[in-house]
Protein backbone atom coordinates (compact mmCIF):
# COMPACT_ATOMS: atom_id res chain seq x y z
CA UNK A 1 0.00 0.00 0.00
CA UNK A 2 1.34 3.77 -0.96
CA UNK A 3 2.22 6.15 1.90
CA UNK A 4 2.61 9.52 1.47
CA UNK A 5 3.43 12.09 4.49
CA UNK A 6 -0.13 13.88 5.12
CA UNK A 7 -1.23 13.57 8.52
CA UNK A 8 -4.16 11.42 7.77
CA UNK A 9 -1.72 8.91 5.73
CA UNK A 10 0.70 8.68 9.18
CA UNK A 11 -2.54 7.90 11.50
CA UNK A 12 -3.53 5.05 9.08
CA UNK A 13 -0.08 3.68 9.06
CA UNK A 14 -0.04 4.00 12.74
CA UNK A 15 -3.21 1.92 12.80
CA UNK A 16 -1.15 -0.85 10.47
CA UNK A 17 1.74 -0.60 12.60
CA UNK A 18 -0.45 -1.11 15.97
CA UNK A 19 -1.97 -4.43 14.12
CA UNK A 20 0.85 -5.56 12.39
CA UNK A 21 3.10 -5.69 15.49
CA UNK A 22 1.41 -5.32 18.88
CA UNK A 23 3.36 -4.28 21.70
CA UNK A 24 5.19 -1.79 19.33
CA UNK A 25 7.02 1.01 21.71
CA UNK A 26 6.81 4.23 20.52
CA UNK A 27 10.69 4.93 19.66
CA UNK A 28 10.17 2.08 17.22
CA UNK A 29 6.80 3.42 16.19
CA UNK A 30 8.44 7.36 15.41
CA UNK A 31 11.52 5.34 13.29
CA UNK A 32 9.01 3.51 10.95
CA UNK A 33 6.48 6.53 10.46
CA UNK A 34 9.92 9.01 10.17
CA UNK A 35 8.84 11.26 12.81
CA UNK A 36 9.66 12.13 16.71
CA UNK A 37 8.70 9.71 19.61
CA UNK A 38 6.42 12.99 20.34
CA UNK A 39 4.62 13.11 17.22
CA UNK A 40 4.14 9.30 17.36
CA UNK A 41 2.35 9.53 20.37
CA UNK A 42 0.20 12.36 19.07
CA UNK A 43 -1.00 10.18 16.22
CA UNK A 44 -2.08 7.11 18.38
CA UNK A 45 -3.87 9.89 20.44
CA UNK A 46 -5.24 10.74 16.78
CA UNK A 47 -6.84 7.15 16.55
CA UNK A 48 -7.95 7.39 20.24
CA UNK A 49 -9.90 10.61 19.41
CA UNK A 50 -11.61 8.69 16.52
CA UNK A 51 -12.96 6.13 18.44
CA UNK A 52 -10.66 3.48 17.93
CA UNK A 53 -9.74 1.21 21.51
CA UNK A 54 -5.60 1.54 21.93
CA UNK A 55 -3.86 0.29 25.18
CA UNK A 56 -0.35 1.00 26.18
CA UNK A 57 1.70 -0.48 28.92
CA UNK A 58 4.83 1.12 31.09
CA UNK A 59 7.89 0.25 31.54
CA UNK A 60 10.96 -1.58 29.66
CA UNK A 61 8.92 -3.95 28.02
CA UNK A 62 5.48 -1.61 27.43
CA UNK A 63 4.35 -0.07 24.20
CA UNK A 64 0.86 0.33 22.04
CA UNK A 65 -1.53 -2.13 21.00
CA UNK A 66 -4.90 -2.19 19.56
CA UNK A 67 -7.10 -3.03 22.16
CA UNK A 68 -10.67 -3.94 22.81
CA UNK A 69 -13.61 -2.15 22.35
CA UNK A 70 -17.65 -1.86 21.19
CA UNK A 71 -16.01 -0.76 17.98
CA UNK A 72 -14.63 -2.90 15.54
CA UNK A 73 -11.55 -0.96 14.86
CA UNK A 74 -10.70 -0.80 10.67
CA UNK A 75 -8.68 -3.29 9.20
CA UNK A 76 -5.42 -2.44 7.43
CA UNK A 77 -4.27 -4.57 4.38
CA UNK A 78 -1.21 -4.43 2.29
CA UNK A 79 -1.85 -5.84 -1.64
CA UNK A 80 -0.29 -8.61 -0.67
CA UNK A 81 -2.39 -9.56 2.76
CA UNK A 82 -5.24 -9.16 1.02
CA UNK A 83 -4.45 -11.49 -2.52
CA UNK A 84 -2.53 -14.31 0.30
CA UNK A 85 -5.52 -14.19 2.52
CA UNK A 86 -8.52 -14.33 -0.92
CA UNK A 87 -5.56 -17.08 -2.20
CA UNK A 88 -6.02 -19.36 1.13
CA UNK A 89 -9.75 -19.39 1.59
CA UNK A 90 -9.94 -20.32 -2.25
CA UNK A 91 -7.77 -23.13 -1.64
CA UNK A 92 -9.61 -24.42 1.43
CA UNK A 93 -13.11 -23.64 0.27
CA UNK A 94 -14.51 -23.96 -3.55
CA UNK A 95 -17.68 -21.95 -2.64
CA UNK A 96 -15.44 -18.66 -1.64
CA UNK A 97 -16.37 -16.77 -5.03
CA UNK A 98 -20.34 -17.28 -4.31
CA UNK A 99 -21.50 -14.11 -2.33
CA UNK A 100 -24.34 -15.99 -1.12
CA UNK A 101 -22.34 -18.25 1.01
CA UNK A 102 -21.55 -17.41 4.49
CA UNK A 103 -17.38 -17.22 3.25
CA UNK A 104 -18.21 -15.86 -0.33
CA UNK A 105 -20.31 -12.79 1.74
CA UNK A 106 -17.49 -12.50 4.32
CA UNK A 107 -15.06 -12.37 1.86
CA UNK A 108 -16.98 -9.46 -0.14
CA UNK A 109 -17.39 -7.36 3.03
CA UNK A 110 -13.32 -6.93 2.99
CA UNK A 111 -12.88 -6.53 -0.50
CA UNK A 112 -15.24 -3.82 -0.41
CA UNK A 113 -13.38 -1.49 2.19
CA UNK A 114 -10.13 -2.28 0.38
CA UNK A 115 -9.16 0.84 -1.59
CA UNK A 116 -8.80 0.43 -5.30
CA UNK A 117 -5.43 -0.54 -6.11
CA UNK A 118 -5.98 -3.31 -3.73
CA UNK A 119 -8.87 -3.91 -4.46
CA UNK A 120 -9.30 -4.55 -8.02
CA UNK A 121 -6.46 -7.51 -8.17
CA UNK A 122 -8.00 -9.14 -4.92
CA UNK A 123 -11.32 -8.74 -6.20
CA UNK A 124 -10.10 -10.53 -9.73
CA UNK A 125 -8.57 -13.45 -7.87
CA UNK A 126 -11.64 -14.17 -5.71
CA UNK A 127 -13.28 -15.30 -9.42
CA UNK A 128 -10.83 -17.83 -10.02
CA UNK A 129 -12.31 -20.81 -10.83
CA UNK A 130 -11.96 -23.66 -7.99
CA UNK A 131 -12.17 -27.16 -7.38
CA UNK A 132 -11.75 -29.73 -4.48
CA UNK A 133 -10.44 -29.43 -0.70
CA UNK A 134 -7.00 -28.06 -0.31
CA UNK A 135 -4.29 -30.30 -0.26
CA UNK A 136 -0.60 -30.32 0.47
CA UNK A 137 0.02 -28.37 -3.02
CA UNK A 138 2.69 -24.85 -2.69
CA UNK A 139 0.42 -22.07 -2.89
CA UNK A 140 1.83 -19.64 -5.88
CA UNK A 141 3.13 -16.00 -5.19
CA UNK A 142 0.30 -13.47 -4.63
CA UNK A 143 1.29 -10.71 -6.47
CA UNK A 144 2.14 -13.32 -9.56
CA UNK A 145 -1.81 -14.86 -9.47
CA UNK A 146 -3.22 -11.61 -9.23
CA UNK A 147 -1.18 -10.88 -12.59
CA UNK A 148 -1.89 -13.51 -14.74
CA UNK A 149 -5.41 -13.67 -13.68
CA UNK A 150 -6.07 -9.65 -14.23
CA UNK A 151 -4.17 -10.39 -17.79
CA UNK A 152 -7.11 -13.05 -18.19
CA UNK A 153 -9.90 -10.35 -17.50
CA UNK A 154 -8.31 -8.06 -19.69
CA UNK A 155 -7.32 -10.79 -22.30
CA UNK A 156 -3.50 -9.26 -22.50
CA UNK A 157 -0.76 -11.14 -24.10
CA UNK A 158 1.73 -12.13 -21.42
CA UNK A 159 5.72 -13.08 -21.80
CA UNK A 160 5.94 -15.34 -18.83
CA UNK A 161 9.25 -17.30 -17.21
CA UNK A 162 8.60 -20.91 -16.57
CA UNK A 163 10.57 -22.89 -14.27
CA UNK A 164 11.17 -26.39 -15.60
CA UNK A 165 13.61 -27.73 -12.86
CA UNK A 166 16.35 -29.37 -13.81
CA UNK A 167 15.51 -27.89 -17.79
CA UNK A 168 16.02 -24.62 -16.41
CA UNK A 169 13.34 -21.49 -16.89
CA UNK A 170 11.70 -21.23 -20.32
CA UNK A 171 10.52 -18.06 -21.64
CA UNK A 172 6.88 -18.47 -22.91
CA UNK A 173 4.35 -16.10 -25.16
CA UNK A 174 1.37 -16.83 -24.14
CA UNK A 175 -2.71 -15.80 -23.75
CA UNK A 176 -4.13 -16.25 -20.41
CA UNK A 177 -7.23 -17.83 -20.61
CA UNK A 178 -7.94 -18.88 -17.63
CA UNK A 179 -6.69 -19.31 -13.77
CA UNK A 180 -8.26 -22.41 -12.16
CA UNK A 181 -7.63 -23.92 -8.57
CA UNK A 182 -7.91 -27.37 -8.71
CA UNK A 183 -7.37 -29.46 -5.30
CA UNK A 184 -5.44 -26.85 -3.81
CA UNK A 185 -2.88 -26.31 -6.97
CA UNK A 186 -3.11 -22.99 -9.28
CA UNK A 187 -2.85 -23.43 -12.83
CA UNK A 188 -2.88 -21.19 -15.66
CA UNK A 189 -5.36 -22.16 -18.93
CA UNK A 190 -3.81 -20.86 -21.80
CA UNK A 191 -2.51 -21.13 -25.51
CA UNK A 192 1.09 -21.01 -25.79
CA UNK A 193 2.28 -18.92 -28.78
CA UNK A 194 5.91 -19.87 -28.46
CA UNK A 195 4.88 -23.81 -29.09
CA UNK A 196 1.09 -23.16 -31.07
CA UNK A 197 -0.41 -25.47 -28.72
CA UNK A 198 -2.60 -25.22 -25.71
CA UNK A 199 -1.00 -25.56 -22.28
CA UNK A 200 -1.65 -25.86 -18.39
CA UNK A 201 1.18 -24.27 -16.57
CA UNK A 202 1.13 -24.42 -12.51
CA UNK A 203 1.37 -20.57 -11.03
CA UNK A 204 3.75 -21.53 -8.52
CA UNK A 205 6.79 -22.47 -11.58
CA UNK A 206 6.27 -18.69 -13.11
CA UNK A 207 8.83 -16.32 -11.91
CA UNK A 208 8.21 -13.54 -14.19
CA UNK A 209 5.58 -11.86 -15.76
CA UNK A 210 5.62 -9.30 -18.27
CA UNK A 211 2.05 -7.80 -20.14
CA UNK A 212 2.51 -7.44 -24.22
CA UNK A 213 0.98 -5.46 -26.84
CA UNK A 214 -2.04 -7.08 -28.55
CA UNK A 215 -5.09 -9.01 -27.24
CA UNK A 216 -6.74 -12.28 -27.25
CA UNK A 217 -10.19 -13.94 -27.50
CA UNK A 218 -10.46 -16.83 -25.75
CA UNK A 219 -12.60 -20.01 -26.99
CA UNK A 220 -16.25 -19.32 -27.44
CA UNK A 221 -18.01 -21.62 -24.26
CA UNK A 222 -14.86 -22.17 -22.81
CA UNK A 223 -15.23 -23.84 -18.94
CA UNK A 224 -11.56 -23.51 -17.49
CA UNK A 225 -12.45 -26.59 -14.68
CA UNK A 226 -13.64 -28.79 -17.66
CA UNK A 227 -10.65 -28.06 -20.29
CA UNK A 228 -8.36 -28.66 -17.06
CA UNK A 229 -9.76 -31.31 -16.51
CA UNK A 230 -9.44 -32.91 -19.73
CA UNK A 231 -6.19 -31.55 -20.76
CA UNK A 232 -4.93 -33.51 -17.05
CA UNK A 233 -6.51 -36.62 -18.75
CA UNK A 234 -4.45 -36.92 -22.14
CA UNK A 235 -0.93 -37.06 -22.78
CA UNK A 236 0.49 -39.67 -20.51
CA UNK A 237 2.40 -43.07 -21.53
CA UNK A 238 -0.17 -45.59 -21.77
CA UNK A 239 -3.61 -45.82 -23.59
CA UNK A 240 -6.33 -46.79 -21.25
CA UNK A 241 -9.97 -48.34 -22.61
CA UNK A 242 -12.27 -49.71 -20.13
CA UNK A 243 -15.89 -51.10 -20.64
CA UNK A 244 -18.40 -50.18 -18.42
CA UNK A 245 -22.01 -51.81 -18.20
CA UNK A 246 -23.52 -48.71 -17.25
CA UNK A 247 -24.56 -45.15 -19.13
CA UNK A 248 -22.44 -42.44 -19.55
CA UNK A 249 -23.95 -40.00 -17.75
CA UNK A 250 -23.47 -42.68 -14.70
CA UNK A 251 -20.00 -42.95 -15.47
CA UNK A 252 -19.34 -39.13 -15.74
CA UNK A 253 -21.01 -39.07 -11.84
CA UNK A 254 -18.16 -41.73 -10.87
CA UNK A 255 -15.47 -40.51 -12.34
CA UNK A 256 -13.32 -36.61 -12.69
CA UNK A 257 -12.78 -35.76 -16.15
CA UNK A 258 -9.15 -35.86 -15.56
CA UNK A 259 -9.47 -39.66 -15.85
CA UNK A 260 -10.84 -40.29 -18.92
CA UNK A 261 -13.21 -39.45 -21.67
CA UNK A 262 -16.82 -42.06 -20.95
CA UNK A 263 -18.38 -42.40 -24.50
CA UNK A 264 -21.32 -43.99 -24.92
CA UNK A 265 -21.52 -47.28 -26.93
CA UNK A 266 -25.29 -47.75 -25.94
CA UNK A 267 -28.12 -46.51 -23.68
CA UNK A 268 -26.31 -49.22 -21.46
CA UNK A 269 -22.97 -49.40 -22.09
CA UNK A 270 -19.78 -46.50 -21.89
CA UNK A 271 -16.16 -46.77 -23.42
CA UNK A 272 -14.46 -44.77 -20.86
CA UNK A 273 -11.21 -43.36 -22.63
CA UNK A 274 -7.70 -42.01 -21.08
CA UNK A 275 -4.29 -42.15 -20.43
CA UNK A 276 -2.19 -42.68 -17.52
CA UNK A 277 1.30 -43.17 -16.64
CA UNK A 278 0.78 -45.20 -13.43
CA UNK A 279 -1.31 -48.39 -13.84
CA UNK A 280 -1.19 -49.12 -10.49
CA UNK A 281 -2.44 -45.69 -9.72
CA UNK A 282 -5.28 -46.05 -12.08
CA UNK A 283 -6.51 -49.81 -11.30
CA UNK A 284 -7.43 -48.11 -7.69
CA UNK A 285 -9.11 -44.86 -9.50
CA UNK A 286 -11.52 -46.92 -11.04
CA UNK A 287 -12.97 -48.76 -7.98
CA UNK A 288 -15.03 -45.49 -7.74
CA UNK A 289 -17.10 -47.58 -10.58
CA UNK A 290 -20.41 -48.94 -9.19
CA UNK A 291 -20.99 -50.89 -11.79
CA UNK A 292 -19.12 -54.24 -13.41
CA UNK A 293 -15.99 -53.32 -16.00
CA UNK A 294 -13.58 -54.69 -18.39
CA UNK A 295 -10.04 -53.36 -19.17
CA UNK A 296 -9.15 -53.67 -22.89
CA UNK A 297 -6.03 -52.09 -22.37
CA UNK A 298 -3.50 -51.81 -21.73
CA UNK A 299 -2.32 -55.15 -20.33
CA UNK A 300 -0.35 -53.27 -17.26
CA UNK A 301 -3.67 -52.20 -16.37
CA UNK A 302 -5.59 -55.31 -16.58
CA UNK A 303 -2.29 -57.08 -14.43
CA UNK A 304 -2.90 -53.94 -12.28
CA UNK A 305 -6.56 -54.66 -11.49
CA UNK A 306 -5.75 -58.10 -11.23
CA UNK A 307 -3.48 -57.57 -8.44
CA UNK A 308 -5.57 -54.86 -6.92
CA UNK A 309 -8.32 -57.34 -6.70
CA UNK A 310 -6.65 -60.24 -5.27
CA UNK A 311 -5.60 -57.87 -2.61
CA UNK A 312 -9.54 -56.91 -1.78
CA UNK A 313 -9.80 -60.87 -1.72
CA UNK A 314 -7.57 -61.53 0.94
CA UNK A 315 -8.35 -58.47 2.79
CA UNK A 316 -11.96 -60.02 2.74
CA UNK A 317 -10.71 -63.48 3.97
CA UNK A 318 -11.73 -65.40 0.80
CA UNK A 319 -9.46 -67.27 -1.01
CA UNK A 320 -8.10 -65.47 -4.72
CA UNK A 321 -7.95 -69.03 -6.37
CA UNK A 322 -11.54 -69.70 -5.73
CA UNK A 323 -14.04 -68.13 -8.38
CA UNK A 324 -17.21 -66.44 -7.20
CA UNK A 325 -20.72 -67.10 -9.40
Amino acid sequence: MAHDDSPTARALRTLDLLQSSPGITATRLAAHLGVSERAARRYVGILREAGIPVDSTRGPYGGYRVGRGLRVPPLMFTSEEALALVMAVLEGHHDAADPAGPVGSALGKIVRVLPGPVAHPTEAVRGVNTKGPHTTARTPDPATTAALVQAAADRHRLRIAYDLGAKGVRPMDVDPWAVVVRHGRWYLLCWSRTADARRVLRVDRITEVAVLDGSFTPPEDLDPLDTLEAHLAEGWSYEVEVVVEAPAELVARWLPRSLGRPEPLDARTTRLLATTDEPEWYAAQLTALGAPFRVVRPSELREAVETLGRRFLTAADLDPSESFD
